[in-house]
């Protein structure tokens, strides 16, 4: 497989898309683009750190999940599903490509109080209606599938065994970059500083490097520094990078068994993974931070993670912490939601941001999404319509309770 070399500098002065950002779902687009045999243009991707040291994709737990109350969002889950699974299939059988671990041992949402198991009853009807394999379980059905949960303080849990847990995320990442390379993308270690507009329409993107370059259409898949992206091009967005803290340990006793992936009452969740576990949780007090600012909080393991984690799996009072870390959330302000598609009064400038933690879940619909439309000028196998930017000056929030 030929490469395309990384360079600091483009090989010419105009592309037809230029994607910013070129993590997860920059590179899931790009690929997606240069694998469809209708689109014929040129792609550059502009990564301003090619190291992806600090880029949310690095510092992923790769979870996926079906367990949403909004169709959209399960559907868009049960593709990425379908993608991971079959993944050598879509990378047109590759033989060097391998076939992608998934752990599926599931979400488990325990409810401690008749309204949130309310929800969870609500969110489960809607996930059966579109395929998905949740169940609401009573505390004696949980404790008899895993009985090292204490559920002293539990009405009921919501559990889905087919297609949840996490799988190979970096794998995923490096394969979309490299097959998108040998098909013709090129990748830019550089960063856009300033964005042309004429009127309604992007016309060009600066380099850090001094290069002004032609495009016809522009993505952005900033991640966290997405508001900046769209800024330059004189438009809002309802981004900001917040933190939020993971947590890796041995336990003294381990389980007999794996542990799904637990959103417990408290606020932390924690699952398997390989001979370890892994916890994670935001802080109370949740603001914007630097886009720099990787900083741990040592009290938050102490004070609320390891008690929580005690509290529920009363074996995990013996623990030892190995290794923590602190990633950024995308987080869209407004409903916490995917912003897809193009802004509604420049129609060629894309936009790719705000997961809210769902990023790495949805990026195959989303790199689907996005080469659709800028290839058709619409969506064609997911409609992903009502994630669009024009419900943030419409006031319109895209409603999902499910959100951790």
């Amino acid at each position: 497989m030929k490469l395309r070399p990384i360079v600091c500098e483009p090989a010419q002065a105009s592309y037809d898309v230029v994607i910013i950002g070129g993590a997860m779902v920059g590179s899931s687009i790009a690929w997606f683009l240069t694998n469809n045999a209708d689109f014929d243009g040129s792609v550059l991707v502009v990564e301003r750190d090619i190291t992806y040291e600090n880029s949310s994709t690095a510092h992923t737990n790769s979870c996926m999940r079906q367990q949403f109350s909004n169709e959209l969002n399960v559907r868009m889950s049960q593709f990425a599903a379908d993608f991971v699974k079959n993944f050598r299939s879509y990378m047109g059988d590759d033989p060097e490509v391998p076939e992608l671990p998934f752990q599926t041992y599931g979400y488990m949402y325990l409810a401690a109080d008749d309204a949130f198991a309310s929800v969870l009853a609500e969110n489960q009807q809607v996930q059966q209606e579109y395929g998905a394999g949740t169940k609401i379980m009573t505390p004696d059905e949980i404790a008899a599938a895993y009985p090292f949960y204490n559920l002293d303080d539990i009405v009921c849990g919501s559990h889905n065994l087919i297609d949840e847990g996490y799988f190979d995320g970096n794998s995923l990442f490096d394969w979309w970059k490299r097959k998108a390379r040998a098909n013709g993308a090129e990748y830019l270690a550089n960063e856009v500083v300033a964005i042309g507009r004429d009127g309604d329409r992007v016309v060009d993107v600066t380099l850090a490097s001094g290069e002004t370059i032609s495009c016809g259409t522009v993505v952005n898949a900033s991640g966290p520094r997405a508001v900046l992206t769209a800024n330059m091009a004189g438009l809002e967005l309802p981004v900001e990078p917040r933190r939020r803290f993971t947590f890796m340990f041995d336990a003294a006793e381990p389980l007999d068994r794996d542990l799904p992936l637990t959103i417990d009452p408290s606020g932390i969740h924690c699952r398997t993974d390989g001979t370890y576990y892994m916890a994670g949780c935001p802080p109370d007090i949740d603001p914007a931070v630097d886009y720099d600012d990787f900083s741990k909080d040592d009290d938050i393991w102490e004070d609320k993670v390891w008690p929580a984690l005690a509290h529920r799996i009363p074996v995990f009072e013996r623990v030892k912490l190995m290794t923590q870390w602190a990633g950024h959330y995308s987080f869209n302000t407004f409903d916490q939601n995917a912003i897809i598609g193009p802004h509604h009064e420049v129609g060629n400038f894309i936009f790719a941001n705000g997961f809210s933690g769902h990023g790495l879940q949805q990026s195959p619909a989303t790199g689907r999404g996005v080469s659709e439309l800028i290839t058709y000028g619409e969506f064609r196998e997911l409609d992903l319509t009502p994630l669009g930017y024009k419900r943030i000056p419409k006031g319109q929030p895209f409603v999902e309770r499910a959100i951790i």
